[in-house]
């Protein structure tokens, strides 16, 4: 995969995660303890070889920016290629990002790779992107794009895009999941394609002004390109709203899930921290959770996500929820189906209950 750019483009719709992502991007959210979105996606794409990523962002961005620092811990900090991250755009990539792209048509223009592939961030799963490169030229495609088939889609991917496939596996229709039915092929928005085209596409938009997302072009133009569905048959969990967000944590508590996604495959990558292992004392007891290092335990914890450096105190009773890191809890607290924000701080003896498919969330205490 050295002759393709990876594009990370994070276009993704954040109105229903706003209480996590007010003041930062969904790519830099913190999950899995010690994870943050953007690293599946960004270690898929080192471990398939490829070495020139591009990180297309939006303004408020300081949290990613520091999370990626100079791209060292997924090995692509170098002199040639690397990663480059575009923050200055004034729009929105969520309603256009074909501006963005040309305002950085040069980066393209030089990189000299004959293949683009384009990802957003918020699919998480364990790719190896060089078997889609392999199907794309086999096939003869204009556009590759990745799609698994998912059952029980009444209440999971909701708003995600589902393709209409012919038995050539031609993406023939692209429509919504709106939940009415069982089972779809969820659109995981990977497309790969080769790089003039993707520039073509680029310049087709702006001309005719009708589309301003690439891939709204390409849904609107099936006709014309031929777009292939590449079937990605491991783990995948969607992070666009809160739920989904609380429920892809949870998963992550499955041993099968886990090991898939951290171990089987390729590692994912993450931004190292200096912190002591987490410390377990007499009077805490642990079950079936992720705790992240640099924490401190004096109370029980169960079917939770935690992050690193968080406090529990004596007495406290922790029961499906996803703690991120910097937290305080105080003695004698209960706390189920909740969701805190970094630096949050729960005083002793509070109680904070969430509904089960409705998690409560507890944001960051913040001096105005």
């Amino acid at each position: 995969m050295n002759n393709c750019i990876g594009i990370i483009n994070l276009d993704e719709n954040e109105q229903k995660t706003t209480e996590l992502t007010r003041r930062r991007p969904l790519a830099s959210l913190p999950i899995a303890g010690r994870y943050r979105v953007v690293d599946f996606v960004l270690s898929n794409m080192t471990n398939s070889g490829i070495e020139a990523i591009g990180i297309f962002t939006k303004n408020k961005s300081r949290s990613l920016m520091d999370h990626l620092t100079n791209g060292r811990p997924w090995d692509i900090h170098r002199k040639k290629d690397g990663l480059k991250v575009f923050n200055f755009g004034d729009i929105d990539p969520v309603h256009d990002d074909v501006h963005n792209f040309l305002e950085n048509i040069d980066y393209f223009d030089y990189s000299k790779k004959e293949y683009t592939l384009i990802c957003s961030s918020y699919m998480i799963c364990n790719i190896n992107y060089n078997e889609l490169i392999k199907y794309h030229i086999a096939e003869g495609n204009d556009v590759t794009t990745v799609y698994k088939n998912v059952k029980h889609v009444e209440d999971n991917f909701i708003g995600c895009q589902v393709l209409n496939l012919d038995e050539n596996s031609r993406v023939i229709g692209v429509g919504e999941n709106v939940g009415l039915k069982n089972s779809a092929n969820i659109n995981m928005e990977m497309y790969i394609m080769k790089t003039d085209l993707f520039i073509d596409m680029i310049y087709e938009c702006i001309r005719g002004g009708i589309y301003k997302k690439i891939k709204n072009y390409i849904n609107g133009n099936i006709d014309k390109l031929k777009v292939g569905g590449y079937e990605f048959k491991g783990y995948l969990g969607c992070i666009n709203s809160i739920g989904a967000y609380y429920d892809a944590n949870m998963e992550f508590l499955n041993e099968k899930v886990n090991k898939e996604l951290f171990y089987n495959n390729f590692p994912i990558y993450t931004k190292p921290k200096d912190a002591c292992p987490t410390q377990y004392t007499e009077t805490s007891s642990v079950v079936n959770s992720i705790i992240a290092n640099g924490s401190y335990i004096e109370g029980t914890v169960k079917n939770s996500v935690i992050g690193r450096n968080v406090y529990i105190g004596k007495g406290s009773v922790i029961e499906n929820c996803v703690i991120l890191q910097n937290t305080v809890i105080g003695n004698n607290v209960t706390m189920n189906n909740a969701i805190t924000d970094k630096g949050t701080l729960i005083d002793d003896n509070e109680e904070v209950k969430g509904l089960e498919h409705n998690p409560v969330i507890i944001p960051k205490k913040r001096v105005v």
